[in-house]
């Protein structure tokens, strides 16, 4: 049982992998979100997953992270994700209101006590960024941090980094250079284990959960379509994939450096196979993916009636 803090910037990809985190939970204990500019703006993407639990009738805390990254300003991508952060779903205001200790003060607090844990980063790494930079000891309470978040091959940012990672460089690097555990689902791993868009039609007839994840796809795979693409990755559905079915995947053990300038390169992630306390996602079985994300909205669909 993975023990786990979701730090989050939902965005559609997010809602999707943490629900099918919730359909797993004798394999994962989600104990909090922990919000964080990224997608959108601090405010929207926090107001975005305290409307998610109140559609899918679930109460886990909600903490507020950093609203900026440590250096850069906050560069939302609305063409991705809408001006909402999660475009698509019509949900009614939460009822559900954040807690009232700061994400950082959160941090402090679950990393100072006895309990290991595993931290899915779905997001800008600037909260994470933050704390191990305040006191590096924190990093001894992390079990390890799988994170969606860097590029081999070439960026979709710039041109050689990712989105996650070019946010926020600088927390990035503290986060890779922590001596933790990371386990890193670059974009490549995301793209070999996308859903094809004729896929998503299978949650148009479904239940509660299957509705929600229909609606998300429809404003999702927009991006996608207009391409000419008959596939899109779900980014960070990833990482709990990984969680939960690790032989699915293709990784490779070493070293992550982040390059924290350059026009083209600031944000770039480049990883030296061999020594070191990184795994690096590289290839995915896409049918085997799928088959646990279907099956994961499914089980939510009947445990909503």
């Amino acid at each position: 049982m993975y023990r786990i803090i979701f730090d989050t910037d939902p965005g559609h990809d997010d809602i999707l992998s943490i629900m099918t985190a919730l359909a797993h939970n004798s394999e994962l204990e989600p104990l909090s979100f922990v919000t964080v500019a990224g997608n959108q703006t601090l405010d929207k993407v926090t107001k975005n997953i305290l409307k998610v639990e109140d559609y899918l009738e679930i109460n886990i805390p909600v903490y507020k992270g950093l609203n900026r990254p440590l250096v850069k300003e906050p560069q939302p991508q609305p063409a991705a994700h809408g001006e909402s952060g999660m475009d698509g779903p019509i949900l009614p205001e939460p009822q559900r209101k954040v807690e009232e200790l700061s994400g950082v003060d959160y941090y402090r607090k679950v990393l100072s006590g006895n309990e290991k844990v595993t931290i899915v980063a779905l997001a800008p790494l600037t909260n994470l960024g933050y704390v191990l930079k305040e006191d590096p000891s924190l990093a001894d309470n992390i079990e390890q941090i799988v994170l969606m978040g860097g590029a081999l091959n070439g960026g979709n940012i710039n041109k050689y980094a990712e989105f996650n990672i070019w946010h926020d460089p600088e927390a990035a690097k503290i986060v890779f250079d922590s001596g933790i555990k990371v386990v890193m689902a670059p974009l490549e791993v995301c793209y070999a284990g996308g859903i094809l868009i004729k896929e998503t039609v299978r949650f148009r007839h479904g239940g509660k959960a299957s509705k929600l994840v229909n609606d998300l796809f429809d404003f999702y795979c927009r991006y996608a379509i207009d391409r000419g693409w008959d596939k899109t990755a779900v980014f960070d559905l990833i990482p709990v994939l990984y969680l939960l079915k690790p032989e699915v995947f293709v990784a490779e053990q070493g070293k992550v450096d982040v390059i924290l300038d350059g026009e083209d390169t600031q944000g770039q992630t480049v990883f030296t196979k061999g020594e070191g306390n990184h795994i690096v996602l590289i290839d995915a079985n896409r049918e085997e993916c799928m088959k646990i994300f279907f099956e994961a909205i499914d089980t939510l669909d009947k445990r909503l009636g």
